[in-house]
């Protein structure tokens, strides 16, 4: 039973990583970005999965089971909402708190005024991007920590402590879960890793999108240079959670950076130069971006297009499959598609009428991958989800397959060579070593060591607060 598992994973990895690098396996593979609809379908409430990732982890593993897909997310409901307690984060409704237990966690924007980020504020976060966020943004966003100079608290020494253990426990679950779906069902990772652009991220957890906007009017100069800033860090942390196998995507969220959120003339001035050297350095080093297009990006699927072929995959939400396939196909794989509506709202025959429309229409020759077009909340219908998957087996099925493509001849690409050098500490290190060096005075034994074992442990410490950031 156990080589059978393994020979049905090793033929699921195969299909995804085929489909991931635009070829074309033996049919359509099946990889859902399911969150909450987990919970529906194992009977968790919102509640439960948030706050107790276990219970996450066991309804994402009876979907996997019972549904039997090609790859899923070991957790797509990612924020656990016990650790943004535990840090005492205050931009998150945790339900059965903030919320009702049947409604999913909530991200609570601040006003304009409020900002995590005050609007005088960019030059302390370009010097130095990590001290910024432990000596003012941790303070703000969390009603725990206190900031630099005023009294230290019961309180704010606890939150460090709950937060990085609470952090490193979730973490190190992952393995554990991928194996349990690999030796239970068979079923492939879909994603590693978390990415984030620049100008996204000053939107989301820095300036919030009101203040965002506003700075792109008032002083979009300060606003490329903290992208520029925030660029290598990003990478650093995309890189760190990368599969070691390169097989697997980096999971790219995309939220505010497209038309009408920004204007085209800041897409292509602060948008797009500050991501796509990141794009091309995750590709150097040999991992593909999954750009999970949240929205509609269709106004920049030229720009999209200038990366090197098999560099992403592209995942239709909002926009135009067709349109997108027809403007990246040739170069990437394509996935989701299928809108969320029909799923919530429609009949498993009008689901079945949509998916072979998308096979039809954009799978004929390989790079395709079968999902909905957003993430899989508590609304959809346990037989639309079911719909979809007999879809993908009916209507997704090769008469000639072969095996998963090799990485082409691509282009040169800068990736973040030479790229502006800013202040502070750099990527990975909280207090650099020439620093602490100093401090230590004579070394009798072996510096390296010392050295090697001091910025294992900054590693830690700077990966804290960046996730903190980027993934809670």
């Amino acid at each position: 039973m156990a080589a059978d598992m393994e020979q049905r994973y090793q033929e699921r990895l195969n299909r995804y990583v085929t489909a991931l690098r635009n070829g074309k396996a033996d049919r359509v593979p099946i990889r859902p970005f399911v969150a909450e609809f987990v919970g529906r379908y194992a009977g968790f409430t919102c509640q439960e999965l948030a706050h107790d990732y276990e219970l996450a982890f066991e309804a994402a593993r009876k979907c996997a089971a019972d549904f039997d897909w090609d790859a899923v997310v070991a957790n797509m409901v990612y924020v656990w909402t016990g650790l943004t307690q535990a840090i005492g984060l205050r931009y998150y409704g945790v339900p059965g708190i903030d919320v009702p237990p049947d409604t999913g966690f909530q991200y609570r924007e601040p006003e304009e005024a409020k900002a995590w980020m005050r609007p005088d504020e960019y030059d302390a976060l370009i010097d130095d991007p990590t001290g910024f966020l432990f000596n003012v943004w941790l303070p703000r966003v969390s009603a725990d920590v206190v900031a630099p100079g005023e009294p230290a608290t019961f309180r704010n020494n606890l939150s460090f402590l709950k937060g990085g253990m609470a952090m490193m426990s979730y973490f190190f679950s992952f393995p554990g879960q991928a194996e349990r779906l690999r030796r239970e069902s068979g079923t492939a990772p879909a994603i590693a890793g978390i990415l984030k652009a620049p100008l996204d991220i000053i939107a989301d957890k820095l300036r919030g999108y009101e203040g965002l906007v506003s700075d792109l009017l008032t002083q979009p100069d300060k606003v490329l240079a903290a992208c520029e800033a925030l660029a290598p860090h990003l990478a650093h942390v995309a890189l760190a959670g990368a599969d070691p196998d390169g097989n697997v995507p980096v999971g790219f969220w995309m939220h505010r950076s497209c038309v009408p959120f920004i204007m085209q003339e800041h897409f292509d001035r602060l948008f797009w130069p500050t991501l796509k050297p990141i794009i091309e350095e995750l590709w150097l080093k040999g991992h593909q971006t999954l750009f999970y297009a949240e929205g509609n990006w269709d106004a920049h699927l030229e720009s999209f297009a200038e990366l090197p072929d098999q560099s992403i995959v592209y995942h239709v939400d909002q926009g135009d499959i067709f349109r997108c396939h027809e403007a990246l196909g040739s170069k990437f794989c394509i996935s989701g598609g299928l809108p969320n509506y029909l799923l919530a709202y429609g009949t498993p025959e009008e689901v079945r009428a949509y998916c072979r429309k998308i096979i039809e229409g954009v799978a004929q020759d390989g790079g395709y991958i079968m999902d909905a077009s957003a993430i899989i909340q508590n609304d959809a219908k346990v037989e639309n989800v079911q719909a979809m998957t007999e879809a993908a087996r009916e209507y997704g099925v090769y008469s000639q397959s072969g095996p998963a493509p090799a990485r082409p001849e691509s282009p040169e690409v800068k990736g973040l060579a030479g790229w502006p050098e800013k202040g502070g500490a750099a990527p990975g290190v909280c207090v650099p070593w020439e620093v602490k060096r100093q401090e230590l005075g004579a070394i009798s034994g072996d510096e390296g060591l010392v050295k090697r074992v001091w910025e294992s442990n900054e590693g830690w410490a700077y990966m804290y607060v960046w996730h903190c950031l980027l993934s809670f």
